[in-house]
């Protein structure tokens, strides 16, 4: 069979019944590194099916759970009507044992759908086709095998039992490295060249086919050559019978299957490790977790750990440095955290930046947080990939065995929450699960259920609170900020959801929605109360956003539909939004400057990279931290602070608003220091859009007291 022509596009085959899913198929296919992919999709195994029928594919994506058939029962159909074309099984987190299942009965591979990337689907696409091949290959030449014997290509053996002797080709002793006089003619003659670990099985499946138990007799089995090497061998032979039915004479042959055994037990050995760093692979570790937790029920005082260790902005190294660095990087740490470990515990990597260790026997918690600590340590220490010197550090979370512990994945999840309670609480550290960490989990699940059905609905409001001229008391412009309206917990301020949104991606489509609100509602203020310059609205927005390919796009569009002038949008980003996603970010946001939408940084001061990142990118403006402000009055420190930053401001050219003024003293103070706009409590809380109209429609009245009109959001 050819070797693949990788040149061509790989014709994919997905049987996938979830939208979601076979969407995240098609976006990892699309950034699949080093192959072009043509993907067609279909929602049930009879339309997979009949797409074969009629279209060649080189890989079918197989989800178990479809509309019209579940688990094994999929894979085995497909696989029986279409045996010559491979199939990767895509599981879900429950599925691992019956997908290690499908593999023994000849899927080429299987993926869970959480850890899916581009580079490890088409790293086993890649594979699962030069496999196949190999299996094919494999096949045909056991066909040539067969044509061999009856050309006596391999040896060929004769055992006459009436005399004890026996006969062994030219052709047998040479695959032993034997001279056709080097080996006698007595059935130990044969005997000693089997392994002796395998000799009395031998002898068993002999006598089975002699008692008349199997028809045909086929067996392998190890031999060791005249130089010592072991061989794997298949004996192959039938017995002839006297009319007693006693067995007088045994003909047969022996091939050399070696390559076959050797390829088995790689495929073995794959479907249990990870590729990149030959640790072992979630199936196994799940598999070795069972094994310890039978031990506990066995013997309740027998204690274990697990250790759920993740990187420390490992994409910041892969965006940076590339992939390639990537991987060499997770090798070396898979390699120090290896000689950590004692030789009963276990490593696995569990996909991208992730590993689990499994300390198979520890006295106490102390155990398993001296092991966290000395790994953190080993791990912190610099990483030469030349020419890069590379430092990282992990989070870690640790679970304890208990009487609680039900099954392996409960453990591995605990370990899992532990570890983003850490991420949590820093980085770099490592923390001990306890019950709270899994109610708080489950409430988490259930606010990110909610949270996904409020999206679907548009369940939001917006808020906007003033942009004021500090000069002359002028709004300039507003601050649009979102407000879930839950149905039973009324409007939910945005600290209680959108780090959840910003976890769970689902702050995409939340920055669309708000965009589009923000958008249409400046646009319709402008229309209201022309000025000069025009009101322009202000969107705090997520580095996820940018992420997305049609980003510039789609926000150009908003604009357009509005009617909104793009200079009067001015989108706000943290620091660490370019810091966290890199060049790809920057890049759409030069382009959107370049169409005229303004960019601002928002929390000025409170990132450790505000300066470097003011040289390396032009922004129209920068927000000065609240925490600054608030203490103008307390602190000469926050008074310096806010002074250098409008210098500096002014040095480069960009506007300045502070943010979280509270009070008059605030206000008239940023006032002398010439700071041109302020937002804050004194001017207005967020209000909604009649109450924020009202308030444009109002003479100002910042300086004569506070100001609380209708409509305000508390």
């Amino acid at each position: 069979m050819r070797r693949r022509d990788w040149e061509q596009p790989v014709r994919v085959l997905a049987v996938e019944d979830s939208p979601e899913d076979a969407a995240l198929v098609r976006s990892v296919l699309v950034g699949g590194a080093g192959l072009r992919f043509e993907l067609t999709v279909r929602d049930r195994l009879q339309a997979g099916l009949d797409h074969l029928e009629r279209e060649a594919v080189d890989i079918v994506l197989l989800d178990f759970s479809l509309p019209d058939s579940k688990g094994l029962d999929t894979f085995r159909r497909l696989n029986a009507e279409h045996p010559e074309v491979p199939i990767i099984v895509l599981t879900s987190l429950e599925d691992d044992a019956v997908a290690v299942q499908a593999v023994a009965e000849g899927a080429q591979d299987y993926l869970p759908k959480r850890y899916l990337d581009g580079r490890l689907l088409t790293r086993s696409i890649r594979y699962a086709l030069e496999r196949h091949r190999s299996e094919e290959a494999l096949r045909e030449s056991e066909e040539r095998y067969a044509l061999a014997i009856r050309g006596a290509n391999d040896g060929l053996w004769d055992w006459n039992l009436s005399s004890g002797t026996l006969y062994l080709s030219p052709r047998w002793k040479m695959m032993l490295g034997y001279g056709i006089y080097e080996v006698g003619e007595r059935p130990d003659d044969w005997f000693r060249k089997v392994h002796p670990d395998d000799v009395d099985e031998l002898r068993s499946a002999l006598q089975a086919h002699f008692e008349g138990d199997d028809e045909h007799f086929e067996h392998e089995h190890r031999m060791i050559t005249r130089g010592g090497e072991i061989r794997w061998m298949l004996t192959r032979g039938v017995a002839v019978r006297n009319e007693d039915g006693k067995v007088i004479r045994m003909a047969g042959s022996l091939t050399d299957v070696t390559a076959r055994k050797s390829a088995e037990q790689q495929l073995v050995y794959d479907a249990f490790h990870d590729g990149l760093t030959g640790l072992a692979n979630r199936a196994l570790f799940i598999d070795r977790l069972g094994v310890v937790l039978a031990a506990r029920r066995r013997q309740p005082h027998f204690r274990f750990a697990v250790l759920f260790l993740d990187l420390d902005r490992f994409k910041n190294i892969n965006d940076s440095l590339g992939h390639t660095t990537g991987d060499k990087l997770l090798q070396d740490i898979a390699r120090r955290i290896e000689r950590t470990l004692r030789p009963g515990d276990t490593i696995a990597r569990l996909g991208g930046d992730e590993f689990a260790i499994l300390l198979s026997h520890v006295d106490d918690l102390g155990d398993a947080v001296r092991v966290a600590e000395r790994i953190q340590e080993i791990i912190s220490t610099s990483v030469v990939i030349s020419p890069h010197e590379v430092y990282v550090t992990a989070s870690i979370g640790i679970a304890l065995s208990s009487e609680e512990t039900r099954g392996p994945e409960d453990i591995l999840r605990d370990a899992d929450i532990a570890m983003y309670r850490a991420k949590a609480a820093g980085r770099s550290r490592y923390e001990v699960f306890d019950s709270e960490m899994h109610r708080h989990a489950v409430r988490l699940l259930a606010l990110e259920t909610e949270l996904r059905r409020a999206i679907e609905r548009e369940d939001f409001v917006m808020h906007y609170q003033p942009i004021v001229a500090l000069a002359t008391g002028r709004i300039v412009g507003f601050e649009g900020l979102v407000r879930w309206n839950h149905p039973e917990r009324g409007l939910i301020a945005p600290s209680h959801f959108i780090g959840l949104a910003e976890e769970t991606g689902l702050i995409v489509p939340l920055c669309w929605y708000t965009l589009r609100e923000c958008c249409g509602q400046a646009s319709r203020w402008q229309a209201m109360f022309p000025q000069e310059p025009p009101l322009f609205i202000s969107v705090n927005v997520s580095g996820k956003l940018f992420m997305q390919p049609d980003a510039v796009e789609r926000l150009v569009g908003i604009l357009d539909v509005s009617e909104l002038p793009p200079g009067s949008l001015r989108l706000e980003v943290t620091e660490n939004v370019v810091v966290d996603h890199g060049d790809e970010v920057m890049a759409k946001l030069t382009r959107l400057r370049a169409l005229g939408v303004q960019l601002s940084i928002d929390d000025f001061g409170t990132g450790y990279s505000s300066l470097s990142y003011l040289q390396r990118f032009q922004y129209d403006s920068l927000k000065i931290d609240r925490s600054f402000v608030s203490t103008m009055g307390l602190t000469r420190d926050s008074r310096n602070i806010v002074k250098t930053i409008l210098n500096l401001a002014d040095d480069l050219g960009i506007g300045v608003v502070a943010e979280g003024v509270e009070t008059e003293e605030q206000a008239i103070r940023l006032r002398q220091m010439e700071c041109p706009l302020g937002q804050g409590f004194w001017f207005a809380r967020p209000l909604n859009h009649d109450a924020a109209t009202e308030l444009i429609a109002a003479p100002p009245r910042w300086y004569g007291g506070p100001l609380g009109p209708p409509g305000v959001a508390q």
